[in-house]
This record gives C-alpha cells, sequence and structure tokens, in this order.
C-alpha cells in the first residue's frame, strides 16, 4: 500500500474513532451524575446506538455500494451528526436529549461501516494492512480519553462540544478521500439487492450463522462496559478514570498490530473463543477486585478490552470482508454494524440498564459486584456455545 493512501485511510479511521471516543465512554458519568438521569435512563441513551444500528448502516451500505460515493455519504453524515451533537450539549432534559441522541447515532453510525468499507475498497492485502489502518483509530481513541482525562470534564458538557468539532472536521476531510463510486449490479435494483443470494448464501454455512449469532449475543456484556465501566471506576475511587481507561486501548493496539500474526497460525476458531471469553472473565476480574479492594484488578480488567475487541470483534470483521464478494463490502460491514451495534447492544442496554436500576441505593450508590455477575455468566457461556458449534480451520474465504 502506497504510503500517501495509508495516511489519508488512515487519518479517516483517527478522525472517526475521536469523535467517538471524546463522549461515549465517559458519558454515563455526565448523564448520572450531572444531568441525573437513572440508571435505566442512561440504557435507553446508550440503546439509541442499538435502534441506529438496526436501521440505517446496512441500508446506507447497500446504497453505497449500489448508487452513492461512500465519501459523498460520509461527509453529509458527519456535517448533520456534528450540529446535532452541538444541539445535544444544550439539552438537559431526558425528554429531549432521548429523541436528539437518536437523531444523531441514526446519522453517525452508519459512518463506521462506510469508513471501514471505503478502507476495505482500496486495501490490497487485508490481513496485512487493513490492522495496521485501523489501529489509528484505537490510537485516536486513547487520546481522546486521555484528553478528557486531562481536562478534568467527565462530568462537564464539553466532550459532547468536542465530538461536534471534529464531526464537522469529518465531514470536510471526507471530501478529500479517494474516489469510493458505487459498484452496481446490472438488473438489480435496491429492494432485489437486499435479498441478494450472495448474501443468502452465507446463512447457508452453519459457522458463518454460529458467529454472528455469537457476535450478537456478546453485545449484551460489551454493553455493561461501555455504559458503567467509567461510572463504576468514580465511584470506586480511582483517579483519573478516563486514563486509566486507555489501558484498553493501548493492549487492543499491541494486539491490532500482532493480529496478521495470529491469522497465519491459529484458527479462527481459537482466536475468537480467547475474544468471547475475555468479555465474560473481565467482569469476574472486576467483582474479584471489589471485593479484595483491588484497583490493580480493576486495570487488568480493562486491559482484556484489547483481547475482548481484537480477537472477537475485529477478526470477525475481517473474516466477513473475506466471505463476500467485492461488490458486497458496504453491505457486509453494514451488517456487521447491525449485529455489533444492533440486535445484541439495543437488548444489552436494557438489560445493563434495568440491572443497574435494580442494584442503585438510595444514596445514588451501586452494588457493583451483582451488576457485574450477570454479563460474566453471558459472555462464558457464549464463548463456550461458539467453541461447541463452530467448525474449525485457519482463516480463509
Amino acid at each position: 500500500m502506497e504510503t500517501s493512501l495509508y495516511v489519508r485511510l488512515s487519518f479517516l479511521q483517527f478522525l472517526q474513532f475521536f469523535i467517538w471516543g471524546s463522549w461515549f465512554v465517559t458519558a454515563g458519568t455526565y448523564l448520572l451524575e450531572t444531568l441525573q438521569f437513572s440508571g435505566r435512563e442512561v440504557g435507553m441513551v446508550y440503546g439509541t446506538t442499538a435502534i441506529a444500528a438496526t436501521l440505517s448502516p446496512f441500508l446506507l451500505g447497500l446504497l453505497a455500494d449500489r448508487y452513492f460515493s461512500s465519501e459523498k455519504l460520509l461527509s453529509v453524515l458527519h456535517f448533520l451528526g456534528g450540529g446535532l451533537l452541538f444541539y445535544l450539549s444544550k439539552v438537559d432534559h431526558f425528554s429531549l436529549f432521548y429523541p436528539v441522541m437518536l437523531l444523531y447515532v441514526l446519522c453517525f453510525l452508519p459512518t463506521f461501516s462506510l469508513a471501514h468499507g471505503l478502507c476495505l475498497h482500496h486495501i490490497t492485502d487485508t490481513n496485512k494492512d487493513f490492522p495496521k489502518v485501523r489501529v489509528w483509530g484505537t490510537i485516536s481513541w486513547i487520546l481522546a480519553g486521555l484528553l478528557i482525562s486531562w481536562l478534568k470534564v467527565e462530568k462537564e458538557v464539553l466532550p459532547l462540544e468536542i465530538a461536534a468539532g471534529f464531526s464537522i472536521l469529518q465531514g470536510v476531510y471526507c471530501l478529500t478521500l479517494p474516489k469510493t463510486p458505487p459498484s452496481p449490479q446490472e438488473g438489480k435494483n435496491f429492494f432485489q439487492s437486499l435479498f441478494d443470494p450472495e448474501i443468502r448464501a452465507l446463512f447457508k454455512d452453519r459457522s458463518f450463522v454460529v458467529m454472528i449469532v455469537a457476535l450478537t449475543l456478546i453485545c449484551i456484556p460489551s454493553s455493561y462496559y461501555y455504559s458503567f465501566v467509567n461510572p463504576f471506576l468514580n465511584e470506586m475511587g480511582v483517579t483519573n478514570a478516563a486514563g486509566k481507561m486507555a489501558i484498553g486501548q493501548v493492549t487492543e493496539i499491541v494486539l491490532m498490530l500482532a493480529l496478521p500474526f495470529f491469522l497465519l497460525r491459529f484458527s479462527f476458531r481459537n482466536i475468537l473463543f480467547i475474544g468471547l471469553l475475555s468479555w465474560g472473565i473481565r467482569y469476574g476480574v472486576f467483582i474479584i477486585g471489589i471485593e479484595w479492594n483491588s484497583e490493580l484488578l480493576y486495570m487488568i480488567g480493562i486491559a482484556l478490552h484489547g483481547v475482548a475487541f481484537v480477537f472477537a470483534m475485529f477478526s470477525a470483521q475481517i473474516y466477513m470482508d473475506k466471505k463476500v464478494p467485492t461488490h458486497l463490502r458496504n453491505t457486509a460491514q453494514g451488517f456487521y454494524t447491525l449485529l455489533t451495534l444492533g440486535f445484541g447492544v439495543f437488548i444489552g442496554s436494557y438489560i445493563a440498564g434495568e440491572t443497574v436500576s435494580i442494584y442503585t441505593f438510595d444514596s445514588n450508590l451501586h452494588d457493583w459486584a451483582a451488576i457485574w455477575l450477570l454479563p460474566a455468566v453471558i459472555g462464558v457461556v457464549v464463548a463456550l456455545g461458539f467453541w461447541r458449534l463452530f467448525g474449525s480451520g485457519k482463516m480463509e474465504a
């Protein structure tokens, strides 16, 4: 891959994840402590990502595949998202905050699959080069968390304003990206492409179906992490919580760069099993950390994020890209977003919000050991089910 192309695609990933990282992880603290939303309401706010992921990325991926250039769609969506975030930063009532947030994520969530699809379109060797491009998204996530921590604004609205500003910047930058025109198939209209036989054929592959079911279910424990780990750390008295959560992204960077090594030497079944299992184990580590009052164990649980994300979510994304034909890349990435941020997160955000509400004391403190028990069990059960039902073999299309 040419250096100039590598830089351009890497900066796309950098801005994409800086927007998300600026507010997504710390928003739970802002919503719980500053706006005084209930645990159920916070779960509903995070659940908007699931609704958006269910409705928009798959359809917009099809539009990018059939009718519109990816870079232009990205630009329009980021401009709209930036405006909505600026407005959202002025809202402090749940009745208005929720629908505006839903409109925002309807614009923003599709940009993940579109950005990944654009990168994959211009990358020749997916296994080798995509991790090196995508890793800049993780680096920017770390920098965003460190910035929010350094500014000490986890309980303030500034993270939303920062994300809004970078969304506008991303909208401008997308217009400079390599042209990625649609690849329409002659004789097929938009609705026919929803039922493309090459998409339907994937669902006749048992291992593929097992994988997508496991990815959907593992998003239940992942919803607990993204919504409530930052408030958990702050309540446990961990200083610089947002900055220390970047430990998970550091391990993510290391494993993402090492993933080509693992893909060449180990079966996809083994890689994904370890990733799925890590989602459950991390909550067990949190529970033990609470019992032992050990910040070190909290940090170990956070560090497991790299294993959980790269070995489960990211490796599955590469696997899916290799399974589908080139002209359906954006569709496949949209479908991946539908699974990982859609159905599973919708259920997971609801369950997580209800769990936190149930185990909230009158003092507004929480029984975190009880809260973490359910995602720990789900993570382990999903991993074992995947291991039992998925076929064997190395990563191959």
